[in-house]
């Protein structure tokens, strides 16, 4: 299976899990209005929040492209999410052809591509992010949203490669999230002083090739039992 098809079942089979079926018509099981966009713009603004923009703080500080990366890889989930949902209310096809569109964009040959640095300052690398929130905004196709987010996730340090293992990895987190009280406010989300999304991507650095289900067993192994 193609690492973007397999991404977006991944993702379809989350949504319905933590949504429950028919999320797709914009509420949840509980009955909680879903928007996509908003997710997806918040999280561009945690993504910034990393770069040493504030000219009062940390004026010598460098960007965090680790934590960079985990925002752009939560982006890719909102935004995956929000292409299914289209798919599905404008009746655009299945999952294989939304598929088929993401690896026809323009952009995706050179994400395929091994990772080069950026030849952008932070400040021009911001702006990228910025646009992509103002796709948002503006409710452009799904395609220019596409487009967006792989200059984000590649000027972040990504290509297909890396952002399909991050993307196991935090899929992984978010369902063990899930079904350790995330919803309810009981999940502890600092481990030994640690946050989660650190110590899932040093699983993954130190346990190459890991499946998710190894991944999810690693995960309970690490969580803390207070």
């Amino acid at each position: 299976m193609h690492k973007i098809t397999q991404m977006l079942k991944l993702q379809q089979q989350l949504n319905d899990e933590t949504n429950g079926l028919g999320w797709e018509e914009g509420h949840t099981k509980n009955g909680k209005i879903i928007d996509w966009r908003r997710c997806s713009y918040l999280e561009c603004a945690e993504l910034i929040e990393s770069y040493p923009w504030k000219h009062w703080k940390n004026i010598d500080a460098s960007p965090d492209y680790d934590n960079i990366k985990i925002e752009a890889v939560d982006i890719w989930h909102f935004i995956m999410s929000q292409a299914l949902q289209e798919y599905k209310q404008n009746n655009l096809g299945d999952i294989e052809q939304l598929s088929m569109q993401i690896r026809s964009l323009n952009s995706y040959h050179l994400f395929t591509q091994p990772v080069q640095a950026t030849s952008l300052n932070y400040y021009e690398q911001i702006e990228v992010v910025e646009n992509l929130m103002r796709i948002l905004f503006a409710k452009e196709s799904i395609g220019s949203l596409l487009d967006s987010f792989i200059e984000v996730a590649m000027q972040s340090g990504l290509n297909i490669e890396s952002l399909y293992q991050l993307y196991i990895g935090k899929n992984m987190l978010n369902k063990f999230r899930q079904d350790h009280g995330y919803k309810d406010g009981s999940y502890i989300k600092i481990w030994q002083g640690e946050e989660d999304n650190v110590v899932m991507q040093r699983i993954l650095r130190n346990t190459p090739n890991i499946s998710p289900n190894e991944l999810y067993t690693a995960l309970e192994e690490a969580y803390p039992n207070y």
